[in-house]
Parts: structure tokens; C-alpha cells; sequence
């Protein structure tokens, strides 16, 4: 029997060249420090695209406000709140018998209003981003304008005439479905086989047409865009090489940096910041951490987070060689509880993008998300979806691993710990069925 090629090498030849490799072929968890981070890397987009985005995005606040009246009280911005989490941190600490220095913080992007995760800012945005378009060209805009007429029925006939298409594991389908729907476009949201099943019942309540796929995230895409190909009025959002998605999320940089000041949390070479971001595609974590580089530079270290069992960006950018190789290759098969984490190749955009500007990536165990999504709830009340919980692995691990006190080591970050910040950023959570969380959170307390 031939012997399988990767790339013009065998698996064995890899794993000399890689060692890691062959833990991550194990499906045990590893702290991987990225040997190309860098203070200073040029990319083609800059402050200004964020900043044009953040603008955009407060153009529309008076249509989401009016549309959507949950945002109302915030003026239609889709932010979620900071939370300082002390009590978990006590729990962590007890539970590894370990002391984690500095003060622990989470993003709760389980809570942004509309489609209740991450992909609210992305998936949002490139829809918002599309309707304006659209709208300015057939001159029913004006930039001046207050855009809350967009509410208007003449609108939502105007948008029917188009369709919008995307591939998803989840909630980027939520995001995209939600809005576009109300917009009054079509939506056709390709889902792969690891979604579930309350994501589709929830789409499909809203209107869209949910297309269910055998196969994985990266077929599914595949699908969309190929159905998107063929219809000249039907707009593919492409969550593996979009900039407008990019984009949405890295607004939220600009966001995180008035909340750090408000609660006279400071970041400077004094006081370190450390964000933990689960990666599927790597679009949501990329375009943060793009953003937060941008706000933050030398300041700031941004980790992804991926189930030892779907690592794509992290063999991306370990190789070098980005979407052209995946988990399946390498005999890693793409199964894992975090569903929005299910990916099996990685985004060329978004590896390329932030190949310098990622500090490294960790890989976690499912069970662990359970655990720390029972933590979780037991000590501060808030409950999020398996793949939110990622972050803290890695948080844990940049304590308790050799690798991660090498890299404190290297970067001098160790005389500062005490003073420093980490964020969990939490994907994901607050559209989960009361059930379901249910049998999450039983499942995390037979591990505790």
C-alpha cells in the first residue's frame, strides 16, 4: 500500500520536521507559541477601514434600534457587556491549586442582542454593509439620511428582490438569517452536519431556508458559494476569505478599549492584556485580534483556542501552508462538541492576515468545556455554550504549561503578571435552549 502524502511529505515526515505534530495527532492538548509574532506587520487594511465600519455600523443604529427592540436601550449598538468574573477565578485557582496572576475578565458576546454570539458583529455587519450598498446605488439612501426608514415597507419589497447566502456551523447562520430576514431579503443558510438542531428550528421560525449537508463546515460553504455563483441577485457572504466580516469584528477593539476605561482598567507595558478567542474558520478571533493589535500593539497577546480535535488554524499556520492543508489529512477527524469550533481547514485570508500578529494557539479537550461551563455557572451565573468556554483552557494552560511560562519568559511578562488583564472572550451562549444548557451544565458537574 502507497504510503499517503501530505504536501509532498509523509505524516512521519512531518512529525520530525513538527514534533508537536504528534501529540495533536493524539488528540492531546497543546500550548503552541507562534514563532513568527511580531510588534510591527503590515497588512492591507488598517485603523481607518475599522474606524469606516464602526461608523457604518452607527449609520443603521436607529433602524436596529427600531427593528430590533431589545437594542433600543442602548441606541441600536450591538455591544455586550464586560464582565469581571473574581469568583471563577477563586474556583480555577482551587481547582488546579495553581495562583493565576492578575485579574480575570469575560467578553460576553453569549449576550449580544440579536443573534446572541460573536458572529452578531461580523454576520451583521456584512449584511448592513450589502443593504447599503444596494440601497445607494438604486439612489434610496442618502448617507444623510436617518435609517430608520429602512424599516420601511418600500424597503423590504426593494430587498425581496435579492437573496443572501452563507455556510455555517451554527451562528454565523443565526446572524446572517436573523438580519437578512428582516431586511426583507431571502436567506438560504447552508448548514453543515455538526449544527444543531435548535439553530435550524430557530431559522426557519425566522424565515430562512435552512439547507442541511451530510458533510462538514467546508462543504457547506462550498455549496453556498456555488449556489450563490449561479444567480446574478444572490449575495454569498464568504466566511473564509470575507474583509467585510473581517471587519464587523474588528470593531469590537474599539468597543473593548472604552469599556477597559470605564472600569480605569489600564494597558500598557506595566499592565499586560491577555484575550483568549475560540477559533473555528478563524474570522471572529482574527478580526479581533486584528483590532485589538491596531488599539493595543506590543500591549496586547491574543491567543486562539481550537478542540484538540479540529486544530485548522493552528496546523495553518504551523505548516506555513494555510487552507491548503486540513485536519483530515494529518488523521484528525473533525468531531467535537463545539460545533462552532468544527472546522477542518482553516481560512488563507484570516491565517494570513494575522500570521504575525497571533501570540500562539491552544488546543482544548471537550470535556474541559463542560467543566468550566459548569464553573462557570456556579460561581457568577452566567451560561454560555460549550465552544464559549474554550478560552479558559488556554488561560489555565499559559500558567500551567512549560510552553506557556516560556513564552511569559521571553516577552518579560513576567514581572507584571500581578498587574495584568486576561479576557475570556465568550462566543457564544444566550440562544441555547433552556434544555439543552441543562444537559450541558449536568454533563460539566459529574466532572467537577
Amino acid at each position: 500500500m502507497p504510503t499517503r502524502m501530505i504536501q509532498g511529505k509523509t505524516l512521519d515526515e512531518w512529525k520530525r520536521e513538527l514534533p508537536i505534530l504528534s501529540e495533536m495527532t493524539g488528540f492531546h492538548e497543546v500550548f503552541w507559541t507562534n514563532p513568527k509574532f511580531q510588534s510591527d506587520s503590515e497588512t492591507s487594511l488598517t485603523i481607518d477601514d475599522v474606524i469606516d465600519a464602526e461608523k457604518r455600523l452607527a449609520r443603521f443604529a436607529p433602524y436596529i434600534a427600531k427593528v430590533f427592540p431589545e437594542t433600543a436601550k442602548d441606541q441600536g449598538l450591538i455591544e455586550s457587556p464586560l464582565f469581571f468574573i473574581p469568583k471563577m477565578l477563586e474556583k480555577l485557582e482551587a481547582f488546579y491549586q495553581n495562583d493565576f496572576l492578575g485579574h480575570l475578565y469575560l467578553k460576553g458576546d453569549s449576550h449580544l442582542p440579536i443573534s446572541g454570539s460573536i458572529k452578531a458583529r461580523g454576520g451583521i455587519y456584512e449584511v448592513l454593509k450589502y443593504a447599503e450598498e444596494l440601497a445607494l446605488r438604486h439612489n434610496m439612501l442618502s448617507l444623510d439620511d436617518d435609517y430608520s426608514l429602512l424599516a420601511e415597507q418600500r424597503f423590504k419589497d426593494f430587498f425581496s428582490g435579492y437573496s443572501i447566502a452563507v455556510g455555517s456551523t451554527g451562528n454565523l447562520g443565526l446572524s446572517i438569517g436573523i438580519m437578512s430576514a428582516k431586511l426583507g431579503f431571502k436567506v438560504f443558510v447552508h448548514m453543515s452536519a455538526d449544527a444543531k438542531q435548535w439553530k435550524k428550528d430557530l431559522l426557519r421560525e425566522k424565515g430562512v431556508v435552512v439547507v442541511e449537508h451530510a458533510s462538514d463546515f467546508s462543504a457547506a460553504v462550498e455549496h453556498g458559494r456555488k449556489q450563490a455563483s449561479e444567480d446574478p441577485n444572490m449575495y454569498f457572504v464568504d466566511d473564509e476569505s470575507s474583509k467585510h466580516l473581517f471587519l464587523g469584528y474588528s470593531v469590537a477593539a474599539l468597543r473593548l478599549k472604552k469599556q477597559l476605561e470605564e472600569k480605569n482598567v489600564k494597558v500598557d507595558d506595566q499592565n499586560p492584556l491577555f484575550v483568549y478567542l475560540p477559533c473555528g474558520v478563524g474570522g471572529g478571533p482574527g478580526g479581533v485580534t486584528f483590532g485589538l493589535k491596531l488599539v493595543f500593539g506590543d500591549h496586547v497577546h491574543c491567543f486562539f483556542i481550537e478542540p484538540t480535535h479540529s486544530p485548522c488554524m493552528l496546523l495553518g499556520l504551523m505548516t506555513g501552508l494555510h487552507d491548503e492543508v486540513s485536519v483530515q489529512e494529518f488523521g484528525i477527524d473533525n468531531k467535537t462538541e463545539a460545533d462552532g469550533l468544527a472546522v477542518g481547514r482553516p481560512s488563507a485570508f484570516i491565517g494570513k492576515t494575522i500570521e504575525n500578529k497571533i501570540s500562539g494557539i491552544c488546543t482544548v479537550d471537550d470535556d474541559k468545556l463542560f467543566t468550566y461551563l459548569a464553573m462557570l455557572a456556579d460561581t457568577e451565573g452566567i451560561y454560555l455554550e460549550p465552544s464559549a468556554l474554550a478560552g479558559f483552557s488556554c488561560y489555565v494552560q499559559l500558567f500551567e504549561s512549560m510552553a506557556g511560562q516560556k513564552y511569559l519568559s521571553e516577552q518579560n511578562l513576567k514581572p507584571n503578571l500581578e498587574n495584568g488583564t486576561h479576557i475570556i472572550w465568550g462566543t457564544g451562549g444566550s440562544m441555547v435552549p433552556e434544555k439543552e444548557m441543562k444537559q450541558y451544565y449536568e454533563r460539566g458537574k459529574k466532572t467537577l
